[in-house]
């Protein structure tokens, strides 16, 4: 009976309280219906958005209605706390109208109209944007609620986004009134002005926003064009107004792949005309690309990559492969452009300082199979790469097949100092020097299997910086093989030489061995060991490379192993540059012998190959 008499009160008084409650809220709705409150009104909003908020105009709030409406002007929305503090957000008038509110159900908007809006959004290179509704360090980024209706007339917005590297200056409008006939119209949202640089225009439609739930997926369709290059596609959010739960498929084609900067914010080359198609899935902060493909002249590239960018940290692993490479679909060349400042037409190591902070703040680790890459007169077959980034530290363990013989190379840049350091390991083991292309038919004027190591390091801002201050060696070791008798007489320069050149013989004389030694410091590899022994011909070098200028300053001597006639000792010199090398005679050093005894000997090849 006691229990009975608690249990009455207990409902009694529990029922009081709730009334009391409701009666409070109730209370406080029709105060603030009447004008009242609506300082501390916007207090709680500037808390609850976890920003400051400003009304400087009027104010009319309804909340006692089946659709609660809120009426503002002169509205200044600023930064939130994870990014520099400034303003976000202008907008001369907000009408907001709710749906009507349920227990248990979340909360829809039922139209949201925002008038002469100035918006200046930014994102960070770690990944704080002042338009996420959480701070991005304490977990998964959160979608925003239900829109029925959506409205915005020619706002005014400034992006300035690091992390995509995308800099935007123009007019966005968003149309998506549901409307309440039975024929609802599609989300539109359309924009044009300035991106990177360039005038661009995009837009992006949708499902009719009346019909959007969280339980069903929300489809779309963009289209953006910028620099000649286009990029369309189509896909669905997985709930609406959730952009960060997204499937997507793409395809973009322009003249230039490096237009795509001004199109996605991606650094990449010239090339000449260019597809890239693919698809796309967003979960949060990673986003994975599958069934790339990339194709530009006789060039292609395809695979999939994801890049998650979790706590502002961008880790990128992708795994890549082509069919074929043509080097001569790289480049301002292929696409048809000049550089707006020439470098010297003699140079092969560029200039060009690339802005090491984005792989300081990267991890990759990326995979690359090519079956040929074809550069000039030279190929690579088999080719395999994999590139690792650590926070600026850079390593590219490197293997392909090259003129029949074997390549390895490793890779090590550290771009974590304010002055990178680079150092290279190079291996190449049985290359048939017959194999190199030639332009015309018949034998190859050199024929043997060529082994190199090289070692070297540098340091500096770009390549050129780099080979400037290169140290090392470089060694070229043949063991044997076969030169054309003329060019190996040439380096004596008798008659016997000129009559077999002039004649263009192509009788052979064996190789006994080649050796070549070089010692690098500060850029300039001097020549310590410089031999080709051949049967009728001891040739002998000297001289220097310089990486700096890319300069050549060799001069090679023939000696005979046999008696010649009127041989000019003349020593041939090999100048100009890597790109462009010249040979000559070094008129000035020569010496016309009417007999020459011939008294060269073989060289000693078991110590010179060792």
């Amino acid at each position: 009976m006691k229990g009975k008499v608690l249990l009455r009160r207990g409902l009694f008084w529990g029922g009081l309280t709730a009334l009391a409650a409701a009666g409070l809220v109730l209370l406080c709705a029709a105060v603030l219906d009447a004008g009242y409150l609506h300082g501390p009104l916007v207090r709680l909003i500037a808390r609850r958005a976890q920003r400051p908020v400003h009304i400087d105009g009027p104010i009319r709030v309804r909340l006692l209605s089946r659709n609660p409406r809120l009426v503002a002007g002169q509205v200044t929305i600023g930064n939130p706390p994870w990014v520099p503090a400034g303003v976000m957000a202008k907008i001369g008038k907000i009408t907001l109208v709710l749906a009507t509110p349920r227990i248990g159900r979340e909360t829809i908007i039922e139209s949201l109209e925002l008038d002469a809006a100035e918006l200046h959004l930014l994102r960070d290179g770690s990944g704080h944007a002042n338009w996420q509704l959480e701070n991005p360090d304490l977990g998964a980024p959160k979608g925003l609620p239900i829109i029925h209706s959506l409205s915005m007339r020619a706002a005014q917005v400034e992006l300035d986004d690091a992390q995509k590297h995308r800099r935007f200056a123009g007019t966005v409008s968003v149309q998506g009134d549901g409307g309440v006939s039975s024929q609802p119209h599609p989300l539109r949202i359309a924009g044009k002005g300035q991106l990177n640089g360039r005038a661009m225009d995009f837009e992006l439609s949708g499902d009719p926003l009346r019909s959007a739930s969280q339980d069903k997926r929300y489809d779309f369709s963009f289209s953006e064009r910028s620099s000649g290059s286009h990029l369309v596609g189509s896909g669905f959010l997985l709930h609406p107004f959730d952009v960060h739960v997204f499937d997507a498929t793409f395809d973009v084609s322009g003249a230039d792949l490096k237009d795509m900067y001004y199109l996605t914010g991606a650094n990449l080359i010239d090339t000449g005309s260019y597809r890239v198609t693919g698809k796309l899935r967003r979960r949060g902060y990673t986003s994975f690309f599958s069934e790339l493909a990339v194709t530009s002249g006789q060039s292609d590239v395809r695979g999939s990559a994801s890049i998650d960018t979790t706590h502002g940290r961008t880790r990128i692993d992708a795994d890549l492969n082509s069919q074929r490479i043509v080097v001569s679909d790289l480049g301002l060349s292929a696409a048809g452009r000049e550089p707006e400042s020439k470098p010297d037409p003699g140079r092969l190591l560029s200039d060009v300082a690339p802005d090491p902070s984005g792989v300081r703040r990267s991890v990759a680790n990326v995979k690359f199979r090519a079956k040929r890459i074809e550069a000039g007169r030279v190929s690579l077959s088999a080719v395999a790469a994999n590139l690792t980034d650590d926070h600026g530290v850079l390593a590219a363990p490197l293997a392909a097949e090259l003129l029949g013989g074997k390549m390895n190379a490793q890779i090590r840049i550290d771009a974590a100092k304010e002055i990178p350091t680079a150092r290279l390991e190079l291996k190449i083991d049985d290359l048939q020097l017959g194999q190199f292309v030639r332009k015309k038919s018949g034998p190859p004027p050199v024929e043997g299997s060529l082994s190199v190591r090289a070692s070297f390091t540098g340091r500096g801002k770009s390549l050129h910086e780099m080979a400037a201050s290169a140290g090392g060696t470089v060694t070229a070791r043949m063991p044997g093989g076969m030169l054309r008798a003329s060019l190996a007489e040439l380096t004596g320069i008798d008659l016997r030489g000129f009559g077999l050149l002039l004649a263009k013989n192509k009788e052979e004389v064996p190789i006994r061995c080649a050796v070549a030694n070089f010692q690098a410091h500060d850029g300039t590899l001097a020549a310590k060991t410089l031999v080709l022994d051949t049967e009728p011909m001891l040739i002998a070098g000297e001289g220097f490379i310089h990486l700096d200028t890319e300069t050549l300053d060799l001069a090679l001597r023939g000696y005979p192993k046999n008696v010649r006639f009127l041989q000019l000792r003349a020593p041939i010199s090999i100048r100009g540059t890597l790109k462009a090398p010249s040979i000559g005679i070094q008129a000035h050093a020569s010496k016309l012998v009417l007999v020459d005894p011939g008294k060269a000997k073989n060289a000693d090849c078991g110590s010179l190959l060792q």
